[in-house]
């Protein structure tokens, strides 16, 4: 071996051996960097955990004072006032005038002069029958009178000239009764022929047939072409309805009527001129109804033994073209007068399953779940209680949907309107 190669050979051996110290220092720095790296990362993420960590027992604590602060609510005390009372009575809407259109005498019906369903009016035409029968009776008739009148004419003179004759003692007393008895038999005669006469005409103006009322008429019973046979009995035709005064017909037990007798004003009271009354499509549905106003025109003079009821009638004060005579009807009749009522606000009002109640507060202003029993709606936004509360209770007029049964709140008093 030359020096040479023993070189190269020795350096190769030291070449590898700096090469292998170099790789360890370097991965030895990485392995520090990598463990500082990991330190700094653990540090931020207990931070972070901490900070989250306050920030949540901060925000609980703000929403624990918060939850014990009580909420503001407005309450506000009952109004004290005289309020009517009333009953539901059912009832049904009655024309106050209706007629039955009838033929009178016999014939074919000639002619229909109305659109059925249409308002007629008094006096207007309806029907024209055949009178070719009653013309010819009204032409005998005024013959007969005519004949009456000359055989009168004839009787007259010649009881004049018998009377003439008498006094010249040329007829005998006899004569001259006996002319007179003539006279008044054709007297007599004439009458009879004149009303006769009469009652051929009115017979031939039943053959033209007229509204006896205004208002709204029924379909016809018979057409044009139709015989009617009138003349021994009437026979309908159709009806007329004056819808335009309506009636609402009603009974209200013995007991109740006796109470309103004995109010101070009894009947005479102004609300007896001017109470409700709802008109629906049947006896037990409401929905869509509409309310009217009927003031009192008639009390039936006697108690219905059968039903122990008293008959009434009342008269729709704002009728409409939509209401109809055989409707049904509930009238919302005043039966008392309640001179210190508790009235509160209708909207405060709420409803479950036991029935109605309101949120009031007591001495510690805490809500109280209380049942209530309502009565008449007044002025329409306030509502009459019967029972449940007294009127120095507070009661809730708001947001009833955020309080709860027992929660202590702070009330806000609002003056009622």
């Amino acid at each position: 071996m030359t020096i040479y190669n023993k070189y190269n050979k020795d350096n190769a051996g030291s070449n590898r051996k700096d090469s292998s110290v170099l790789e360890d220092y370097q991965r030895c720095r990485r392995m520090k960097q990598f463990n500082r790296a990991m330190r700094y990362g653990l540090f931020l993420s207990c931070g972070c955990v901490i900070m989250c960590m306050l920030f949540a027992g901060c925000k609980k604590k703000s929403d624990h004072q918060q939850e014990d602060a009580p909420k503001e609510i407005e309450v506000a005390l009952p109004i004290v006032d005289s309020v009517d009372v009333y009953a539901d009575f059912p009832a049904n809407l009655v024309s106050l005038s209706q007629a039955d259109v009838v033929a009178r005498v016999n014939g074919n019906i000639l002619k229909r002069h109305f659109t059925e369903g249409s308002y007629v009016t008094k006096g207007q035409l309806l029907y024209t029958i055949e009178s070719t029968n009653y013309t010819s009776g009204v032409s005998q008739a005024r013959a007969q009178l005519e004949s009456a009148r000359s055989q009168l004419d004839y009787a007259t003179k010649h009881y004049n000239a018998l009377t003439e004759a008498f006094a010249m003692d040329a007829v005998s007393q006899m004569e001259v009764e006996q002319g007179h008895s003539s006279k008044i038999q054709a007297e007599a005669a004439v009458r009879s022929a004149q009303a006769a006469l009469e009652a051929q005409n009115v017979k031939l103006g039943y053959c033209n047939v007229y509204a006896p009322i205004s208002g709204k008429i029924s379909a016809s019973t018979l057409d044009a072409g139709n015989y009617v046979a009138g003349e021994g009995s009437p026979v309908k035709l159709a009806t007329i309805y004056d819808d335009n005064n309506l009636t609402v017909n009603f009974s209200v037990p013995e007991y109740q009527y006796s109470e309103i007798g004995r109010q101070p004003a009894g009947f005479n009271s102004p609300v007896y001129q001017n109470f409700p009354v709802v008109i629906s499509s049947s006896p037990d549905v409401e929905d869509n109804s509409t309310i009217y106003h009927a003031s009192l025109i008639y009390q039936a003079p006697s108690v219905d033994p059968s039903s122990g009821v008293v008959a009434l009638k009342a008269r729709i004060n704002d009728a409409g073209d939509e209401l109809r005579a055989g409707m049904y009807g509930k009238v919302k009749f005043p039966i008392a007068t309640v001179s210190d009522g508790i009235l509160v606000r209708e909207a405060s009002i709420s409803t479950d399953q036991r029935g109605k109640y309101l949120y009031t507060l007591n001495d510690s202003n805490r809500i109280v779940y209380t049942p209530i029993e309502t009565g008449e709606l007044y002025h329409d936004s306030l509502r009459l209680v019967k029972s449940g509360i007294s009127p120095k209770t507070r009661y809730v007029t708001r947001a009833m949907m955020s309080v709860r049964n027992g929660e202590l709140v702070r009330p806000v008093v609002i003056k009622n309107n």
